[in-house]
């Protein structure tokens, strides 16, 4: 990869950003496809967001931000501009300077899961779901889900208040029934998804008991890294169909490259994801 006066600088921002693996898929391809851009990711901290994105955009240079946990919520506040479902679920993970100056951001985590889904053969309306964990990934994927027909969207995290006015936001949006819960008891669902960081860090607890799991029930933890994750390894000593997380990144890339105007580059992978899903399942 060749960096000059001229490259075009996006930044990947999170706290901690040691887990993000959306450089090694959007600099690969931009050195395959002969795009002079690259995108570094960039540790920052809660309480310097505000301020880093402020003076980072600045830059004539740098066209555009990502976001990784745990400042897809609180970004929200700093744009001029969002989507529907940005909107929605209060959270974005990606967000671009436009010729005016004014920072619109979108939401793609949600897209990208439900993608993945149709990837699996698994099916969302009518289904019966459970999310574990409604920081911004949580949100971005209830949201998705709630809008492509889900039968009963369950939420779970340790701040109930916040899980129940999110559930309350999404239902009235949707006309689909979220429903805050107060334990993450997985039983008599359809499918369960892991969206918290349980997993990251050596000794964390599984997200929640694999021995309730109903037989039919299909699993999805979202996390990129510690391959296969804890949880993966629990479902399927059980025979759990459960996925891991790189096929929601996998199925985002086409919408990052979109939005970012690499419309080219973007309808090439859409057609042909094999070889970015390649790099995330070798690693």
């Amino acid at each position: 990869m060749n960096i000059s006066g001229t490259t075009r600088v996006f930044l990947i921002l999170g706290d901690p950003v040691a887990q993000v693996r959306a450089p090694e898929a959007f600099n690969h391809l931009f050195a395959q496809h002969g795009v002079d851009a690259v995108l570094v990711p960039a540790n920052v901290p809660p309480a310097e967001l505000a301020g880093f994105v402020a003076q980072v955009t600045k830059a004539r240079n740098i066209d555009g931000l990502w976001l990784a946990i745990p400042h897809k919520t609180p970004m929200v506040d700093l744009l001029d501009k969002c989507d529907r479902l940005g909107k929605s679920a209060g959270a974005v993970n990606a967000v671009r300077r436009n010729a005016d100056g004014s920072l619109e951001g979108a939401l793609f985590d949600g897209v990208g899961f439900t993608k993945a889904l149709d990837h699996f053969g698994i099916a969302i309306p009518g289904a019966r779901v459970l999310v574990v964990g409604v920081g911004g990934g949580g949100v971005a994927i209830a949201t998705s889900l709630a809008a492509r027909g889900a039968g009963v969207v369950a939420l779970f995290d340790n701040t109930p208040g916040r899980t129940q006015a999110v559930a309350a936001k999404l239902s009235a949006e949707f006309g689909v029934e979220v429903v805050a819960v107060a334990t993450p008891d997985p039983a008599g669902y359809d499918l369960v998804v892991n969206a918290t960081p349980l997993g990251l860090k050596a000794g964390d607890p599984l997200p929640f008991d694999v021995a309730r799991l109903d037989a039919g029930t299909a699993v999805v933890d979202i996390l990129m890294k510690n391959q296969p994750t804890p949880l993966l390894c629990a479902c399927h000593a059980r025979g759990i169909a459960a996925h891991p997380g790189f096929e929601m990144m996998v199925q985002q890339v086409p919408e990052y490259l979109s939005f970012f105007g690499f419309d080219s580059i973007a309808r090439a992978v859409q057609a042909d994801p094999s070889a970015v899903r390649a790099l995330f399942t070798a690693a």
